[in-house]
């Protein structure tokens, strides 16, 4: 075998028609995509085709002269429409072989309470004669290792993300590390902001966009930029010596807009800080219906930080269960500084907790009045240090999910800002 299988890349082709109707996110894609930048493997192209043999041909023999990995996903399952397996091996006119071990395997995985063994199954054990089998250890679907051609290997993985992803790392990861000539390691990392634009922070870091080795890219969410920093260098060791002084240079421009890296959210680096400096945290919300409770307990181990909170979506439950006067909602109305500082000041004490983030707005579509729009939020944090309100206008041009996911963000980073300068 050529074990040059670097030279013209990698690619990517997603089989389910539900991919195409976008019935089901391609986290496959994304998987695969990030695996293959970590051992030094470029891909070059992506591709999804729905469950026809005809156009699953065509999409395998225009990979099959460009490329020298195709890694597919999916069309691996008993029913009619999973025709991956046979699809691939009439295009190199291979015969199916069965493979004895894969249905006792199978048997033992179905459910013993079934009246007899589906015959459906049967076809997941057949494979062309030369391909090596990829166990999956937790379903019925194995995929294969298979080199039809002079340079050209595909490589085949079940669609169910978390199947795909243990039989990667078992059986392909040291495959692909044994057969290729990797010249090359791909690191990257991601810093992640909040509280700034993704136009503003380009503007800031717009000299180390140009950069060729490490590069630089922004991307933007809901709330969030992200700058992907990714270095290139013969071991990984050597690749991260690449990235810490960008990284370093771009903490310095950016000062504390830049609130974590990688995998961390604003709520895990919230609850950090709130965790080391053993103090707890309560929330009171209304137009965001406990999205900021909900972002919370998203982090593993909140429980020991975040004590719970209140949604009181209407006046009457404001009033009636945090105690805000009817007579300050009649006054100012639900979304104004004094009564969201209110709730927050309430939520304190109702809570028991040391910190509170209080939350009330007009997410629409409905709602709004000249003086108070679709997009206005009010917030307000109460800590030891007092209480301290803030005021975001979205616009209303915005959907209803966006202002209320805007709302959790900036509420949770208001508090981490607080906490950053050490009130």
């Amino acid at each position: 075998m050529n074990k040059n299988i670097s030279k013209n890349g990698v690619e990517i082709l997603c089989i389910g028609t539900e991919l195409l109707l976008g019935n089901i996110i391609n986290s496959n894609a994304k998987y695969l995509a990030e695996e293959l930048a970590s051992i030094g493997l470029p891909h070059y192209r992506q591709s999804v085709v729905g469950d026809n043999s005809k156009r699953l041909k065509e999409m395998v023999l225009e990979a099959s002269k460009r490329s020298r990995i195709l890694i597919t996903t999916g069309g691996l399952g008993p029913t009619p429409d999973d025709l991956t397996t046979e699809t691939i091996a009439s295009i190199f006119k291979s015969p199916l072989k069965a493979r004895p071990e894969l249905w006792e395997d199978i048997k033992k995985k179905l459910s013993p309470n079934e009246k007899g063994m589906p015959l459906s199954n049967q076809k997941q054990i057949f494979f062309p004669e030369k391909a090596t089998i990829i166990p999956n250890p937790t379903g019925t679907a194995a995929g294969m290792i298979w080199t039809p051609i002079n340079q050209f290997t595909i490589i085949t993985f079940p669609g169910v993300p978390s199947e795909l992803k243990r039989m990667w790392q078992e059986t392909a990861i040291p495959w692909l590390r044994n057969y290729a000539d990797n010249q090359h390691t791909i690191v990257s990392k991601i810093l992640r902001f909040s509280g700034i634009k993704e136009s503003t922070l380009a503007e800031q870091v717009a000299d180390l966009l140009t950069n060729e080795n490490p590069t630089l890219a922004p991307y933007a969410g809901t709330g969030e930029v992200k700058l992907r920093l990714t270095a290139r260098a013969k071991n990984t060791e050597e690749a991260l010596s690449l990235l810490r002084p960008l990284e370093a240079n771009l903490r310095k421009k950016t000062g504390s807009y830049c609130y974590g890296v990688d995998h961390e959210t604003l709520a895990s680096v919230v609850i950090n800080q709130l965790r080391q400096r053993g103090e707890t945290l309560g929330i009171a919300e209304s137009c965001t219906g406990g999205g900021i409770c909900a972002t919370l307990t998203e982090t593993p181990g909140a429980s020991d930080v975040f004590l719970g909170g209140l949604v009181v979506y209407s006046n009457l439950s404001k009033q009636k269960i945090l105690g805000i006067p009817s007579e300050l909602i009649n006054k100012h109305g639900a979304v104004s500084e004094h009564v969201v500082k209110a709730m927050a000041n309430a939520a304190l004490q109702k809570l028991h907790v040391d910190w509170s983030i209080a939350v009330s707005g007009v997410a629409g579509p409905g709602g709004g009045t000249k003086t108070k729009p679709v997009g206005l939020v009010h917030f307000a944090i109460a800590g030891p240090f007092g209480c301290e309100s803030f005021v975001e206008r979205f616009g209303a041009h915005r959907e209803r999910i966006a202002i209320q996911k805007l709302s959790v963000v900036r509420g949770l980073d208001y508090l981490r800002l607080l906490l950053v300068r050490g009130v």
